[in-house]
C-alpha cells in the first residue's frame, strides 16, 4: 500500500498542500507547505461566570459580617421598635445602604481608573492605620 496515494481528510487539505511528497521511498517531508490559519475558539467561559459569583459571594459575606452588630443595624433595630413600622424602616434602611454602596462603588471605580491597584491597596492600608491610631489616641486621651 502506498501512503502517498491515500486521501488525507484534514479540513479539506490535500497531501500535496501539506507536503507529504516522498523524498525517497522511506522518507516523507512532513513540514506543511501551506500552513492553515488557526483561529482561537472564543466561547463563554464558565471561569468568568464563576469569578462573578465569587466576587458577589465574597462581597456579600464581607459586608454582611461587617454590618452585623454595628451602629447602623442597632439604629435600624431601635427605629423599627419605636415606629412599629418594620417594613417602612426596612425599606428606608435598605435604600440608604444601597445608596451608600453605590457611592462607594462609583468612587472606587473612579479611583481605579486613575491609580494602580497597588497604590489603592497601599493607600487603603495607610488610611486604616491612621484611623486606628486616631481611635487609640482618642481612647487614651479621653479616659
Amino acid at each position: 500500500m502506498k501512503l502517498d496515494s491515500a486521501p488525507l481528510d484534514i479540513s479539506g487539505i490535500s497531501q500535496t498542500e501539506i507536503g507529504l511528497e516522498p523524498k525517497d521511498s522511506n522518507d516523507f517531508n512532513l513540514t506543511p507547505a501551506i500552513a492553515p490559519s488557526v483561529q482561537p475558539v472564543v466561547a463563554d467561559s464558565p471561569q468568568k461566570q464563576q469569578s462573578v459569583l465569587v466576587v458577589f459571594g465574597t462581597t456579600f459575606v464581607t459586608i454582611f459580617l461587617a454590618e452585623i452588630g454595628d451602629k447602623t443595624q442597632l439604629s435600624t433595630l431601635l427605629m423599627s421598635a419605636q415606629s412599629h413600622s418594620p417594613w417602612v424602616v426596612f425599606i428606608g434602611s435598605a435604600a440608604a445602604l444601597i445608596t451608600t454602596s453605590l457611592l462607594g462603588v462609583l468612587l472606587g471605580s473612579w479611583i481605579a481608573n486613575r491609580l494602580s491597584p497597588k497604590t489603592v491597596e497601599k493607600s487603603a492600608g495607610v488610611m486604616l492605620l491612621v484611623i486606628s491610631l486616631m481611635l487609640f489616641w482618642d481612647v487614651f486621651t479621653n479616659h
